[in-house]
């Protein structure tokens, strides 16, 4: 059964969640601070986060911040109340992979969970089936590993910049727009969030581009979106 950590210091919407998704079929455990919450998630191995952002003790922020530097990926839904958008905007791009507003129904956390799941379940089946390294020039991915080493040199990348530089690498030559992105790549079409795969894509560049200006992997499309060079013709 997946395991989900809940991470909310609202009593009764931590009682809500838990009986609700317990109800699902799930194993799930609530923190109520963020302390509680960051000590669980260093002790073992969810499948799920479901993180408020306003919390005691540690924010929602610093938790997302540093689960997105654990060695395992974990995919989190982020709770957010409608006066926290900066935060939930700022959660989507340390690495959330979703956010309800609060109020939210049940029916529309329950199904996002489920899909998030369903989403990384056929993103591991399809490192399964892809394990063959990619080289690009002298920018090499290794999917299995989750690695990027780019002329010799290891390049450190959060959860969504390595599945961001693999969906592109898997798709060389194609333009695709930053809501295409979104739906690929997060899951969800953020409307109004498109900024969030151009925030991706300034850091994916500094940290793999000989010059952000004038990028040789990961090119602008002007009036549709990104690209990623096809090297297949080069050799």
């Amino acid at each position: 059964m997946k395991q989900i950590l809940v991470i909310e210091d609202d009593l009764d919407i931590g009682d809500m969640l838990g009986i609700n998704l317990r109800d699902e079929g799930y194993v799930v455990e609530i923190a109520t601070n963020g302390i509680d919450g960051l000590n669980r998630l260093q002790a073992q191995a969810y499948d799920l986060l479901v993180l408020d952002l306003m919390l005691p003790g540690i924010d929602g922020l610093e938790i997302c911040r540093q689960v997105r530097n654990m060695p395992h990926f974990l995919p989190i839904i982020i709770l957010s109340a409608k006066s926290a958008e900066p935060q939930r905007i700022l959660g989507l791009e340390l690495g959330a992979d979703d956010y309800l507003t609060k109020p939210f129904s049940l029916h529309e956390l329950i199904a996002r969970v489920r899909a998030l799941l369903r989403r990384v379940a056929a993103l591991d089946r399809s490192m399964q089936d892809k394990t063959g390294v990619i080289a690009c020039d002298d920018l090499i991915i290794n999917p299995m590993s989750r690695e990027v080493t780019l002329k010799n040199q290891s390049v450190a990348l959060t959860a969504k910049e390595f599945e961001l530089l693999l969906f592109f690498a898997r798709n060389p030559g194609k333009a695709f727009t930053r809501l295409a992105l979104l739906d690929q790549v997060w899951g969800y079409t953020h409307d109004g969030y498109e900024h969030t795969v151009n925030s991706h894509i300034n850091r994916l560049r500094a940290k793999i581009e000989r010059d952000s200006a004038q990028p040789i992997f990961i090119q602008t499309v002007w009036g549709v979106g990104y690209k990623f060079a096809d090297f297949s013709g080069t050799h």
